[in-house]
């Protein structure tokens, strides 16, 4: 495999392409139903914020932005690709206190070759000097729902993969915490780690943003994740062999596993 700074020399045609498991009846009468006790719902949560971030590459195929991602993994730091809007797919990565600290972390990969260049990413999403359009995060919050579905929407048609955010694709938590990181927010790993770090939200009340949780292999237990996009539509990583994909909590499949919602802002 060539090194990634001479990957990064070739020639690379711009496409437009998407920037990670689903896996009784009784016979007597039916009894009355006890009186339900309103739940209390937990005051907010704020989710961990990111600091300075660093980005590099720009690639025409996804798998190749997604294999530096798994290359800059192997160097312990957290990273996400992205589709950047100008056909390239790019990788933000790290998540430092000072711009000193991450452009200093940034010369090192660089004079060990693991990149070629690098812009310093401020926790407002700005980079600059950065080669391409680079979206700044919104502070409001109608923006940043906004931006969150835009994310999810540029990883639609990228293959799914079990435990993964690799050139194979994501699964279906690995997914939701790319996005949410691209936006300079830090969710759990886990499907059922995301669950138990949201505020509930009644699924009539879930705005465009939030994550929707299914408990697929039954038992009631969270197994997967959906970023939901409003109307009753998610996208979300499906199964292993299946990519990246909207659905509907019509399907009567998804609304008997529904577990519940969960916002983070």
């Amino acid at each position: 495999m060539l090194p990634f700074k001479h990957m990064r020399r070739l020639r690379l045609a711009p496409t437009l392409a998407a920037g990670l498991l689903l896996i009784t009846a009784c016979s007597r009468a039916p009894r009355p139903l006890p009186e339900r006790q309103p739940l209390a719902v937990p005051s907010a949560k704020a989710l961990p914020r990111l600091g300075y971030t660093l980005q590099a590459g720009a690639f025409a195929k996804v798998e190749n932005a997604a294999r530096f991602s798994e290359a800059l993994q192997a160097q312990g730091l957290e990273a996400a690709y992205y589709a950047s809007g100008d056909g390239l797919y790019r990788v933000r990565f790290g998540d430092f206190a000072t711009k000193e600290k991450a452009r200093a972390r940034g010369e090192t990969l660089r004079a060990a070759g693991v990149i070629e260049a690098f812009w310093v990413v401020a926790p407002d999403g700005s980079a600059p000097a950065a080669p391409g359009p680079v979206r700044i995060r919104p502070t409001d919050e109608r923006g940043l729902r906004a931006s969150l579905v835009e994310s999810a929407r540029g990883y639609l048609g990228v293959p799914y993969l079990f435990g993964g955010t690799t050139e194979r694709g994501f699964d279906c938590s690995g997914l939701t915490g790319a996005v949410y990181r691209l936006n300079g927010m830090r969710l759990p790993r886990s499907s059922q780690a995301q669950f138990e770090v949201g505020n509930p939200v009644d699924l009539d009340r879930a705005q465009a943003g939030d994550l929707l949780f299914f408990a697929t292999g039954g038992g009631g237990r969270v197994s997967h994740v959906g970023l939901y996009l409003g109307q009753r539509a998610f996208i979300h990583a499906p199964r292993s062999g299946q990519s990246i994909r909207q659905d509907d909590l019509s399907d009567r499949y998804y609304r008997n596993v529904f577990v519940g919602a969960r916002s983070y802002l």
